[in-house]
């Protein structure tokens, strides 16, 4: 009989490439927010894949961007942390664009790393497949890489063999977490990213990246049934006016649309209570930004 396999790995790359999509469709549940807008993931996602032969962690990070704000350089911490005391590093990029000053600045941190990087070419959907030897050849004048493995996070395709191969690279190791356990996130703060993503969904390009989510009051109020207060932050009252809609409609929807995704989490009815407040300038207040849950690891 073949020994368990454990590990971390960590998940790095430029926003929008396909992260927190990829940690969704190997857990199975919805944890980390996807949108089309980049650097919407803001925390280190841990989600937690088991099967009969392996436990697998991955920390979904913030992609690798610029700060422009307090609360940038704190997603940038976030990300470069996460690379010591892994055992498996995944460089995701999209195989539909060209190799940018963001990816040349992961492979140049990359390099120091003494842990397995793969590269993993994401979105292999959207190009022709002739067009793939060329991309995996251009990283590869980058840096040398333990695998190169093309995958489409968001159709399924090559994942289970990506998974494959990635646990053979794992040692040998306990069950970390217990069955069932999908992340190691309280569920308010899961809660607050679903509420946050219908709001990028909703808002289109009217909003940016502004919004913050802080899940005020979840209690069990019957077997079947959680009533979850939450306030929307927004920094100006413009933005306010945006995401309540004209009658407040655009408020519902976006109520109704995070009810879904969150009753599906939790296996229970919802009630959700929410609302919008301005706190003018927040992504530069170390003590609100710590207040929403953006904590750094001792």
């Amino acid at each position: 009989m073949s020994e368990y396999k454990s590990g971390f790995v960590t998940i790095i790359g430029r926003p929008n490439v396909g992260k927190s999509t990829f940690v969704n469709r190997v857990i199975g549940h919805k944890i980390a927010i996807m949108s089309d807008k980049a650097q919407t993931t803001r925390n280190k996602i841990q989600g937690v894949m088991t099967t009969d032969d392996a436990q697998i962690v991955f920390l979904d990070t913030p992609g690798i961007h610029k700060p422009k704000h307090k609360l940038g350089d704190y997603m940038m911490k976030v990300a470069k942390n996460t690379l010591s005391e892994i055992d498996a590093v995944m460089f995701m990029v999209n195989v539909n664009e060209e190799i940018g000053r963001g990816d040349e600045y992961i492979m140049e941190m990359l390099k120091t790393v003494k842990t397995p990087v793969f590269l993993v070419l994401n979105k292999i959907d959207l190009i022709h497949p002739d067009a793939l030897m060329p991309k995996i050849e251009a990283y590869q004048k980058y840096m040398s890489f333990t695998e190169i493995i093309p995958i489409s996070a968001l159709e399924g395709l090559n994942i289970e063999h990506f998974l494959s191969v990635l646990k053979s690279y794992l040692p040998e190791g306990p069950q970390y977490y217990p069955d069932g356990q999908i992340s190691d996130h309280p569920e308010q703060f899961v809660v607050s990213e679903l509420i946050r993503e219908k709001i990028l969904e909703t808002t289109s390009e009217e909003i940016p990246h502004s919004i913050g989510v802080n899940v005020e009051r979840m209690i069990q109020e019957s077997e079947d049934r959680v009533h979850i207060e939450a306030t929307i932050y927004v920094e100006r009252d413009s933005q306010k006016g945006i995401v309540i809609g004209k009658g407040g409609k655009k408020l519902k929807l976006i109520g109704q649309r995070a009810r879904m995704d969150i009753e599906h989490l939790l296996g229970s009815k919802v009630y959700l209570e929410l609302w919008v407040k301005v706190q003018k300038d927040w992504r530069n207040k170390s003590k609100f930004i710590k207040q929403m849950g953006y904590v750094e690891d001792e």
